[in-house]
């Protein structure tokens, strides 16, 4: 019961900062598409901090689950852009670079709430809604960077790739999801561990190990970097 209860709560910072995380992340697909000149996102109500009108309930799911997930898709017409090719990676990195942004400027408010003396349940709840909102601002960031559809890491890839192997790429992007859901879950890992192969081996093919790995070395980079310009003012 202990742990379940522990859970729930854990939930209630998780989720603030999850909506928080995939409204700025698509909001910032949208702006920047509409900067463009493009009128699309608008249309369609992307043009929004609503995080409601960004959400996706799988993507949510694997959020609560793994700690990687992905918003819905915001739509863009590239016809509007003047490079289209440009356009379309100029809005792809916009949602992770936002999150990184936001994730920097959490960092700092955490760093400074250390340096107040006082020991409070308020103190305490601010300091957890700060770093799980760091902490899934840079996974959403770095996952999004994945070259796998329809995640922004793949339309960054797709705006390099020849013609050629561009139409081959556009063949598997119907079964982007899946992939995705598969990885997330660690498919390969455990089908790997079925056969016999040892755990050194299948936690190579673990997707969730390597993000993880990234996410904290990112976090620690903002800290320690946070914690350097504080001890100059301090």
């Amino acid at each position: 019961m202990g742990g379940i209860r522990e859970r729930l709560i854990d939930l209630l910072f998780i989720i603030p900062a999850i909506l928080g995380a995939l409204t700025i992340h698509e909001f910032s697909h949208a702006l920047v598409s509409s900067m463009l000149g493009d009128p699309l996102p608008k249309e369609k109500g992307r043009l929004s901090l609503n995080p409601f009108d960004h959400l996706d309930p799988a993507g949510i799911l694997m959020l609560i689950l793994v700690g990687f997930g992905w918003a819905k898709p915001v739509h863009v017409d590239p016809r509007y852009y003047k490079n289209p090719r440009l356009g379309m990676s100029l809005v792809a990195v916009a949602g992770p670079v936002s999150n990184l942004i936001l994730a920097f400027i959490l960092c700092f408010f955490l760093a400074l709430l250390s340096l107040v003396p006082i020991s409070s349940n308020l103190v305490m709840i601010i300091y957890q809604l700060l770093f799980y909102g760091i902490s899934i601002n840079i996974g959403l960031a770095i996952f999004n960077l994945i070259p796998v559809p329809p995640l922004d890491g793949s339309k960054v890839l797709f705006s390099f790739l020849p013609p050629k192997a561009y139409n081959k790429f556009l063949q598997v992007e119907r079964y982007g999801i899946i992939i995705l859901i598969c990885l997330l879950l660690g498919i390969p890992s455990r089908l790997l561990s079925l056969i016999g192969l040892p755990g050194t081996v299948t936690m190579r093919f673990d997707l969730t190990t390597y993000l993880s790995i990234a996410r904290s070395a990112i976090m620690n980079a903002y800290f320690f970097f946070i914690s350097m310009i504080i001890n100059l003012f301090t």
